[in-house]
Parts: C-alpha cells; structure tokens; sequence
C-alpha cells in the first residue's frame, strides 16, 4: 500500500466530522497514533485498517480500493457484488436483463 495514504485518511475522518481522539478511543489506541498516520510516520496494520474500514462504515475492499490504486479494480467488482448480494432475485434478474442489453 502507498506510503502518502495519510491524507486520505484524514479526509474520511473529516468528512464524517469526527476529532482524531474519537477515532483514537472508538481504536484503542492513542491520538498520537491516528495523527502518526494521518502524517504518513506510521503506516495501519491490518487489524487497524479493518477496524477504521468498519468505523468509517465502509468495507476494507473500498477502503484499500482507495487508498491503493493497484486495487481499486478488484474493491469495485467486491463492492459491486455486495451490492447485487443485497437484491431481491427479481431484481437481480432485471439488472442482467439490463447488463446484457448494455453490453450488447
């Protein structure tokens, strides 16, 4: 993963309003921490990286996907297969309809 994902993630943090002591306590871990990242001096492991995903409310494929251009293709096809994962079979159905008149 790219060294300079700090900003972004202090943009998602911005953008839902929230100070780098929540993100810190709803983590456990320090302030400190979370300004580390946002600096680029530290970079998220894992566990961290899917515990920001679900504080952000996104998943960790969309997370990456953004913060990785290397995945993003793979992080669109998983967001939208999760997407598609929540329609009714009906509608399902009508969106391949749909596809496959785009895509003739």
């Amino acid at each position: 993963m790219s060294d300079m994902y700090g900003e972004q993630i202090r943009s998602y943090r911005v953008r839902l309003g929230l100070t780098q002591k929540q993100v810190a306590d709803e983590m456990e871990v320090t302030p400190g921490y979370i300004s580390n990242v946002e600096n680029g001096r530290t970079g998220m492991s894992l566990r961290m990286l899917i515990y920001y995903a679900r504080l952000m409310g996104m998943t960790l494929d969309e997370l990456v996907g953004d913060l990785e251009p290397s995945y993003q293709a793979v992080a669109l096809d998983h967001a939208l297969m999760s997407e598609i994962g929540k329609l009714k079979e009906s509608d399902r159905k009508k969106l391949l309809e749909m596809l496959r008149i785009w895509n003739a």
